[in-house]
């Protein structure tokens, strides 16, 4: 007894080997391309807050979430959606929605600036051509109605270098606008805003230029179906009203199409 006593107890040790390439070795890969993939879009999305005005924001807002209503197939109407404008005169006069500015459909016609604000808008999702041309565009209703205002960006102009010869851009807006104003009877406004030119400069010609630019936008608009007795007036504003701190900037470089508020008067 003794002996056995003085003999080391035998130990057995059991290794469990774990190895790399099995089922759950690559899942943290999933989990960090995830969080990258996250991460991107979150400086995406802080980039487009910074890079953007409040309009072009909203316009990326209804691309994802689409609050206009589009109607696939025709109902036989010659209005917007494939029914009666609602600035027509005859519109469901019973509610006050016609065109005319009185009392009671004041506040119809403001309803109908904003529907025809938001048609605009929606107008981006229809080709990658429009959602190009549409880069240039930004819109404002006020006193005096829905202001469409056509800009510049850097190497992409409205016109020819320092003339009144529109580029490929501008026949491209000028079609798509006359289109959607065909579909209310507004009168409209035309006006020409220009960059300012070195003072060094002996011939200033940026009231003859916004005013040249002013009457061939009128001409386009006409050639695509506008009426010659819907244009109110065509004015130049040469380089007064610039939208930027540098009157120089090419962002100046701008044309209005106002759709008029119709006003009744007594």
């Amino acid at each position: 007894m003794c002996a056995q006593a003085n003999v080391a107890p035998i130990i057995i040790k059991k290794k469990k080997v774990v190895k790399g390439g099995g089922h759950h070795g690559g899942a943290w890969k999933v989990a960090y391309a995830d969080f990258v993939t996250a991460m991107m879009a979150f400086f995406m999305l802080m980039w487009l807050l910074n890079a953007t005005t409040e309009q072009q924001r909203k316009g990326i807002a209804d691309y994802f979430s689409p609050a206009i209503p589009i109607n696939r197939v025709s109902g036989g109407g010659t209005g917007a959606f494939a029914g009666e404008s609602i600035f027509s005169e005859e519109a469901l006069p019973q509610n006050g929605t016609g065109g005319t500015d009185t009392a009671e459909g004041a506040g119809d016609q403001e309803k109908a600036l904003k529907t025809l604000d938001d048609t605009l808008r929606g107008l981006g999702g229809e080709s990658a051509v429009m959602e190009n041309a549409l880069r240039h565009v930004v819109t404002r209703i006020t006193d005096e109605g829905l202001v469409i205002e056509l800009f510049e960006l850097e190497d992409i102009p409205l016109f020819e270098d320092g003339s009144a010869q529109p580029t490929q851009l501008l026949k491209d807006l000028a079609t798509m606008i006359s289109g959607l104003a065909e579909t209310v009877t507004n009168k409209i406004a035309v006006g020409g805003h220009v960059q300012a030119q070195p003072i060094v400069l002996a011939q200033n010609r940026v009231w003859e230029l916004s005013a040249a630019r002013a009457t061939t936008l009128r001409e386009m608009l006409q050639g695509n179906g506008i009426k010659p007795e819907r244009i109110r007036r065509v004015t130049g504003h040469a380089d007064r009203d610039p939208v930027t701190t540098n009157r120089m900037a090419v962002r100046n470089n701008r044309m209005e199409i106002i759709l008029l508020r119709d006003v009744k008067r007594n």
